[in-house]
């Protein structure tokens, strides 16, 4: 009887072993090309980098094989400026107050009733002109009073001193005792007493008169007026019939740091020293003065000395207790010029970042000195004519190879320029 094939094995287990297989390897061809496709993608940006021939990677700084410095990644796009030979000017920058040379309050020097006012508020006045006048009525009645007196007084000065004459050539003829002359020589001292008392009162009389005349004791702009006409104002009067301000030349008061006054007294020595008026802002300057002294002592308080400078003012750009912007010039230092945004700070100190011919990125060392809003002078560390990182500078490292902004990969010419050499050469 023959055998059946119920005892053989069943071929599906075969089968499914074999679709594995083939499932795994079409899944490592998958992966490969995926890999092959990244890397071709990759080559032209390790050529750019590296500097390689052909666009291939090639060797870089580092020592690796298209590596942009030690550690072997791409470069790095900073913004580069050079390094200049320069001057900058020495500042101290304060606040100050507009304070006048002169004020005087305009107070009449005798009492009356207010009849005139020749002014008006807020012109300009010279010193000496009349400006309000009194009822001078009552002054001048003492004046003639006084001028009557005088005249009595000079009319019996002038008998005393003829009866005198005579007394003399009738003593000389011995008529008459000497007690009698003697007696008449005092009488004509005594009256010449009275008359120089006389003079002396009609002297004061008239000058109440003249005062009864208000006039301008400086010259400047005159305030609002505080008195209307027909009023009684006095010599006791606190607030006066207006105020007169000088504001050309005026002064501005401000405050300087103990630690610069050595400096200041050295500068002013030099030369004289410009000082600019500018606004809150400190964007716009008002006017430009000179300086002119500091103080005798230092405030304890503060620390610092009071100074002054003054300005012509000639526009009236100064406004008397007006706050301003003092910035005054000591003179200017010499040294190596960079942009502020190049000075960096670390634990060791102030650094820049210096670009080498290559494109390398070497940190170095520096000592800051003078800084203004928009350059800082290097005491030392750095050269005139080298080219430092200004922009991008917190993405380099020491050693690291850099892109200039700008410029065409692989250290080439600015792509517009590489772009327009290349329409010169094909004639368009």
């Amino acid at each position: 009887m023959p055998m059946t094939d119920a005892a053989s094995p069943p071929p599906a287990p075969r089968r499914r072993w074999l679709g594995t297989v083939v499932a795994l390897l079409l899944m490592a061809a998958l992966v490969g090309g995926a890999y092959s496709l990244v890397q071709r993608a990759k080559a032209p940006t390790a050529g750019a980098a590296g500097g390689g021939p052909g666009g291939g990677p090639g060797p870089g700084p580092g020592g690796g094989p298209g590596g942009g410095g030690p550690g072997g990644g791409g470069s790095t796009t900073v913004g580069t400026a050079r390094a200049t030979a320069g001057e900058l000017p020495v500042l101290i920058d304060a606040l100050g107050t507009v304070t006048p040379p002169a004020t005087a309050t305009l107070v009449p020097q005798v009492s009356g009733v207010l009849t005139e006012v020749l002014f008006t508020e807020g012109q300009m006045v010279s010193k000496g002109q009349v400006l309000a006048r009194l009822d001078a009525r009552p002054y001048q009645q003492a004046l003639e009073q006084a001028r009557g007196q005088r005249a009595r007084d000079e009319a019996q000065l002038a008998a005393a001193r003829v009866t005198q004459a005579r007394y003399e050539r009738l003593w000389q003829q011995d008529s008459i005792a000497r007690q009698e002359v003697d007696t008449q020589t005092a009488l004509v001292q005594q009256l010449e007493g009275t008359v120089e008392a006389d003079r002396a009162s009609e002297r004061a009389a008239q000058l109440n008169v003249d005062f009864s005349s208000i006039r301008a004791p400086i010259t400047g702009r005159i305030g609002l007026r505080t008195v209307d006409v027909g009023n009684l104002v006095g010599s006791g009067s606190t607030t006066g019939i207006a105020t007169i301000t000088q504001i050309t030349p005026t002064d501005v008061v401000f405050a300087v740091p103990q630690d610069r006054v050595p400096d200041v007294l050295a500068a002013q020595r030099r030369s004289r020293l410009p000082v600019t008026a500018l606004d809150r802002g400190r964007g716009h300057p008002l006017a430009e003065g000179s300086f002119l002294t500091l103080d005798n002592q230092i405030n304890t308080t503060s620390g610092t000395v009071r100074a002054k400078a003054r300005f012509a003012n000639a526009g009236g750009e100064l406004f008397p207790n007006q706050f301003v912007n003092v910035r005054l010039q000591l003179g200017t230092a010499a040294g190596v010029l960079v942009p502020v945004t190049a000075v960096r700070t670390g634990p060791k100190g102030d650094y820049v970042y210096v670009v080498s011919p290559a494109r390398v990125a070497q940190m170095r060392t520096v000592t800051r000195g003078l800084t203004t809003v928009e350059q800082v002078l290097i005491a030392s560390g750095l050269q005139a004519g080298e080219q430092v990182v200004t922009e991008g500078g917190d993405r380099v490292k020491d050693g690291s190879r850099v892109q200039l902004a700008g410029a065409a990969p692989g250290g080439g010419a600015p792509a517009a320029s590489a772009a327009s050499a290349a329409r010169r050469a094909s004639g368009h």
